[in-house]
């Protein structure tokens, strides 16, 4: 029987990991057979080394006859990197322990390679909590896509901005700032050109003092009409996307192209419209302010919807009062 402690340890390795990323966070626990942890490796990123191989090349021929414990499948595929599955029998382990098994197809494989040559396999210790840890980029593996979180603030009535087109500001600043940690998670902040013109928005991240963070999500504007020259959003931390398209599926794939697999939508009500059309919107941010404006943008365009029976009904996952604001944050039902 595996011994749970060296997954778990595995699983806070795999913690450390990097998201949003187009690979998965992976940890991995070189033990011998005196039960004695050998060596341990996290997966950093796209590009690095896998979790098995850090490990590896830290334990040198002390990997030889070790179990090896790992958080998802090792992978039978040459991608940036060589297959985990011939990594690990090239260095003599004696035993394979995974937790979670890949679910991408591109990459699946590497419990036949290791059976093959001879090594023990056991899958699903501790299946649920490495599911959990990568429920993100498995979803992104599934749809094939980014995931996409729209967010907007409205009034209670429904209003992104009033009649003569301010919005500034329609929630309080502790809201302002949680959309900015949430901002922050994410691979990219998109918009359309249409917010870019009305708006002049920067799309960065910053604190409270209104410095930007470190971290800075890429910036993308799709839409057909250029970006103007002088406009904040291409100039400052981090790197600016122009998709000269209408078509949310086509931004994001292009997106996709480019890795991101995590954006955060923060376009007008056009913008907003369009991806809920296309049903490609798989979570929402709700900030709704405790005020009324009567008249006004609303916080999404015409869905093409006619009758109470073609409503959009989302499942809530959180609402929590920010300051003087509400914050709803729903989940699209696939």
């Amino acid at each position: 029987m595996p011994d749970t402690r060296w997954m778990q340890r595995a699983l806070e390795l795999a913690e450390r990991g990097r998201w949003p990323d187009p690979n998965p966070r992976v940890g991995c626990v070189l033990v011998d057979r005196a039960g004695q942890v050998v060596a341990e490796g996290v997966h950093a990123g796209a590009g690095t080394p896998h979790a098995e191989v850090a490990a590896l090349t830290r334990a040198g021929e002390r990997a030889r006859g070790c179990t090896a414990y790992v958080t998802l499948e090792p992978c039978a595929h040459t991608g940036r990197t060589g297959p985990c599955a011939d990594a690990l029998v090239a260095a003599g382990v004696e035993a394979v322990v995974y937790a979670q098994s890949d679910p991408n197809p591109a990459a699946a494989g590497g419990t036949r390679v290791l059976r093959r040559a001879g090594v023990r396999v056991l899958g699903g210790c501790c299946a649920a909590a490495a599911e959990a840890l990568n429920e993100r980029w498995a979803r992104t593996v599934r749809l094939g896509r980014p995931l996409v979180t729209w967010k907007f603030a409205a009034t209670l009535d429904g209003r992104s901005a009033a009649a003569d087109g301010t919005s500034r500001w329609v929630t309080g600043e502790q809201a302002r700032a949680d959309v900015h940690r949430l901002r922050a998670a994410r691979d990219a902040v998109l918009v359309g050109t249409g917010t870019v013109l009305a708006d002049d928005p920067r799309l960065t991240v910053r604190d409270l003092d209104d410095r930007p963070l470190p971290r800075q999500p890429l910036r993308a504007v799709m839409g057909l009409r250029p970006v103007p020259a002088g406009a904040r959003v291409a100039d400052g931390p981090g790197a600016l996307q122009v998709l000269p398209t209408h078509d949310p599926a086509a931004a994001l794939a292009a997106l996709w192209d480019k890795g991101i697999r995590d954006v955060w939508l923060e376009g007008g009500p056009t913008l907003a419209a369009a991806f809920v059309r296309s049903e490609l919107v798989d979570e929402v941010y709700a900030y709704l302010a405790p005020a009324l404006l009567g008249a006004g943008t609303p916080a999404v365009g015409d869905l093409g919807i006619t009758t109470m029976a073609g409503i959009r009904r989302l499942r809530i996952n959180d609402v929590r009062v920010i300051g003087y604001d509400v914050r709803i944050h729903a989940v699209a039902k696939e």
